[in-house]
């Protein structure tokens, strides 16, 4: 029986690969399409899989397959909506999540018109993660549910979904374990099933961050400043009031001492312990505050230092995003739920509390690194309900 048609996007590795002949198998119509999303090879390292590699791979599987395939040339969106943003993000001094903009930007948006135009009824990926449907007082709802392997769940990724987006996904590995994907593309035959995972930007390629920001952001150097553990600005008391518990503790030059010079603020995250190219102290250093207006980085001795610790975060009103929209929070509510401030963190017991001017979050216990501009995504159970940028 023909189940409809379907665009599955190739990235030229295994789990797309498995994704196709799943489809296949379930007796969909399959077109494959990779995305070339990067021309510049100046900061793509040229003997790990760069896109071309990666297409050629696409197209021999969709060969072997029997089905068709075609490259759609998504560059000049992706520059727009992905890098731009990524540059903008960065001289701003947050850290952007271009895995989750791509998703959402890219292969579920400008993907997704192009699987359209093709008179597709879906667009496939070879996400780790579930889509399930349930139907309350009379509407359908989506589903976004973590992927089985909880080792390889890719749901975070996806937090910024649409119930438009995700009525139109598919996700055929979701349910499997990565052991049980290659076993399934070694029985099929598929060149992929011991290829390497790509670790890059998204459907980029590995590419070395360093060198790609700073085709626009230039090396400056500036003050690195050791903090004092001890420092009073981070003696927040369990019951201040909210704004005080979700806000980033303040930085100044004189809560410490200077030890180094760095290249540029704008090349360091919070919590980042690699790279920094100072050593001889007792513990590890880690980033606690970048401060790209005046170029400074603070750093602090150890993992525990007060300084890496918050009670919460806050998310602005327009950039709070229900995937479940039946579960958005109305001033003045709350609800409690499980949270993840990064990839792979395991999740966070905290309270959602909607406020006149945003989302604050308030966690059971302090977490560590919590970073502007990346995601917060919280879940019930397997679900994921929503996400949003963190502000501060």
């Amino acid at each position: 029986m023909h189940k409809g048609r379907v665009v599955v996007g190739m990235s030229g590795g295994v789990d797309s690969s498995v994704a196709a002949w799943i489809l296949i198998e379930q007796g969909y119509e399959v077109i494959g399409m990779f995305m070339k999303n990067w021309h510049d090879t100046s900061v793509t390292i040229s003997d790990d899989c760069p896109w071309i590699d990666d297409s050629q791979d696409a197209l021999q599987v969709a060969e072997s397959l029997g089905i068709p395939f075609q490259t759609i040339d998504l560059s000049e969106e992706y520059r727009k909506r992905i890098v731009d943003y990524m540059f903008a993000e960065y001289e701003a001094g947050r850290t952007p999540n271009p895995d989750v903009l791509c998703n959402r930007e890219i292969k579920f948006d400008v993907f997704l018109q192009a699987a359209m135009q093709l008179d597709a009824d879906y667009v496939a990926t070879g996400h780790y993660c579930q889509k399930k449907e349930i139907h309350e007082n009379g509407e359908t709802y989506y589903q976004l549910i973590a992927g089985a392997d909880k080792n390889k769940d890719q749901s975070y990724f996806l937090c910024q979904l649409s119930q438009s987006q995700l009525k139109k996904a598919l996700f055929p590995i979701g349910s499997m374990q990565k052991n049980e994907v290659r076993e399934t593309a070694r029985k099929a035959g598929l060149l992929t099933a011991d290829k390497k995972d790509s670790q890059g930007l998204c459907f980029i390629g590995k590419v070395r961050l360093p060198e790609f920001l700073q085709q626009q952001l230039k090396p400056q150097k500036g003050k690195v400043i050791l903090v004092d553990e001890k420092h009073p600005n981070f003696l927040v008391s369990s019951d201040a009031d909210l704004d005080t518990l979700c806000s980033p503790y303040t930085f100044a030059p004189n809560m410490g001492k200077e030890i180094g010079e760095h290249q540029g603020a704008h090349y360091y995250t919070i919590g980042q312990r690699k790279g920094l190219g100072i050593g001889g102290f007792p513990l590890p250093l880690f980033v606690l505050n970048t401060d790209t207006q005046n170029n400074i980085i603070y750093l602090g001795q150890g993992e525990t230092h007060s300084g890496l610790h918050r009670n919460g975060l806050f998310i602005k009103n327009e950039d709070i995003h229900w995937v479940r929209t039946d579960k958005k929070l109305e001033v003045g509510k709350e609800a409690h739920y499980m949270v993840r401030i990064r990839y792979r963190q395991a999740l966070q017991a905290a309270q959602l509390i909607q406020k006149e001017n945003g989302l604050y979050i308030l966690f059971n216990s302090k977490q560590k690194g919590i970073t502007p501009g990346q995601f917060a995504a919280w879940y019930a159970n397997d679900e994921l309900i929503g996400s949003g940028v963190i502000n501060g």
